[in-house]
């Protein structure tokens, strides 16, 4: 088996040694004319697809099924798709040609509707064009977070304990690093209905991507601090943490670490219970994820993207026509006239009046207050949703993309102050007066792609039990090897090139 598998990859090889990487089949879309990467490509071999990332790269898992005469296709909204077996792809690259509008064959074969009657048999059409049963999806989700620190400036007012002094408070800015990034990919299946929150997760394997660096300098600087206290603060004093009209009191006990005698059974009975937690909240986490980015779809009616159920909010323009394949697509821009929040283009089928993608972008902030010298402003919120025809007629996800940012801001004086519990009169021990002004940027990307959609009953849901026995597991640098095996998103060049720098010291 081994010397067969062995001579079949090297056989591929040879034929169309630019698809193939290791054990994957791998490339990159491009426009014909422009050479530029096509994202969001739908690629299909053997009846599994993916999706190109935003550069247009893509892979497939190479299996022992795989033939060199199979078939690839490529499809992607207006350009002309591709079909043609794998080893007639012999390019460094596949590239793909802009199709040509013909406006005649979609005026022939459909009424000339307005923007508004098209929105109408978009949702009249719904329930047969779309899954509302139970099912089973088996899908990639990866997060990406982004975290600046625009401003950290501070003012010392009053500070009666020595240690807590400007020189240490500086180096306290210096150790919390002026960004900071985290990547978590996972694979899993995902059983339920759509429009519910009822969801269960079965998780199949995950990673996290971040530079410990950042977490040691904080928990070295927790250690500093606690220090500081145990060597300044009596244990029968009390905090009390001002910030203009707020207060909160805290125990100095809190503070201090209290250790336990325990055996050593004891101790690994609290990790593996310690673990088995965060299990259970990482699974909960990203079932959660998933089931917000679900039940928030444009073809629900609760959605925040509520163009179809109430376009009359909206400015509607019948932009012009595009393809998928041979499939003509109307392009409708919408842009809020009042209130609502979001801008974009709707792609619609021609034949079946089936929402296929949108795009969007948010055109005020989602949340924005300011209160007290304490600020928010939720300012972005774009991304894409594309939907695909399954074998059975209907539609149901194939990728989701959103990208959100927020602003924070603090511009306050904070008092922290010590007293005593067993001193009469004045009980005031210490006290650390500060003026803060800090903001902080921070950016999210969530991405969901759907290899597979399989419609199940409801007794199959509810016999599904979830294990929740996935933790990620962490890697300081992108690590190739890691998904090998399995069908993904291709990661980014900024996943790939990820280094942390604890690594390299």
């Amino acid at each position: 088996m081994y010397r067969t598998r062995t001579f079949a990859i090297s056989s591929l090889t040879l034929l169309f040694s630019t698809l193939l990487f290791s054990q994957n089949i791998s490339s990159t879309v491009l426009d014909s004319t422009t050479l530029q990467p096509v994202p969001y490509a739908t690629i299909i071999l053997n009846k599994n697809g993916v999706i190109t990332n935003e550069e247009g790269k893509f892979s497939f898992l190479m299996t022992e099924s795989i033939k060199e005469t199979d078939s690839l296709f490529i499809s992607c909204i207006g350009y002309e798709s591709i079909g043609k077996p794998l080893n007639q792809f012999t390019g460094k690259a596949i590239l793909l040609s802009p199709k040509a509008i013909e406006l005649k064959e979609v005026i022939v074969s459909n009424k000339d509707y307005t923007p508004e009657e098209i929105l109408e048999l978009v949702e009249e059409n719904i329930g047969k064009n779309y899954k509302n049963n139970f099912t089973k999806k088996r899908l990639f989700l990866r997060e990406s977070y982004r975290n600046y620190i625009k401003k950290s400036n501070y003012t010392i007012k009053e500070s009666t304990i020595p240690a807590l002094n400007k020189q240490f408070l500086d180096s306290v800015l210096n150790s919390i690093p002026s960004n900071d990034t985290y990547y978590t990919e996972v694979l899993g299946d995902l059983y339920g209905n759509d429009d519910t929150d009822a969801q269960k997760l079965n998780l199949i394997k995950a990673s996290e991507l971040y530079d410990k660096r950042s977490r040691l300098d904080l928990e070295n600087l927790e250690e500093r601090f606690n220090d500081i206290i145990k060597k300044n603060v009596k244990t029968d004093s009390y905090f009390k943490v001002k910030s203009g009209l707020f207060g909160t009191k805290v125990d100095a006990e809190e503070l201090f670490e209290q250790e336990v005698d325990s055996s050593e059974v004891e101790s690994l009975n609290k990790e593996l219970e310690k673990t088995t937690e965060r299990k259970k909240f990482f699974a909960n986490y990203k079932r959660s994820t998933l089931a917000n980015l679900y039940t928030n779809l444009p073809i629900f009616k609760d959605t925040d993207y509520n163009v179809l159920w109430k376009s009359n909010r909206y400015d509607l323009t019948l932009e012009t026509f595009t393809y998928i394949g041979d499939k003509p697509l109307y392009v409708i821009d919408f842009k809020p006239k009042r209130s609502e929040e979001f801008q974009g283009k709707l792609y619609i089928d021609a034949n079946d009046f089936a929402l296929v993608k949108m795009e969007f972008e948010n055109v005020e902030p989602l949340r924005k207050f300011s209160l007290l010298g304490i600020s928010l402003n939720e300012y972005l919120a774009k991304g894409s949703i594309l939907f695909d025809k399954d074998d059975d007629g209907t539609y149901s996800l194939r990728y989701y993309e959103i990208t959100k940012g927020n602003r924070v801001g603090f511009k306050r004086p904070v008092k922290i102050i010590e007293k005593n519990k067993n001193v009469k009169g004045r009980r005031k021990q210490n006290e650390l007066h500060l003026k803060i002004d800090a903001a902080f940027n921070g950016r999210n990307k969530y991405e969901v792609v759907v290899f597979d959609t399989e419609s199940i009953s409801e007794a199959q849901f509810k016999a599904f039990s979830e294990k929740n026995d996935v933790l990620p597991q962490y890697m300081p640098n992108y690590d190739p090897e890691f998904w090998k095996g399995y069908t993904i998103m291709e990661p980014n060049m900024a996943i790939k090139e990820f280094t942390s720098q604890v690594e390299n010291e």
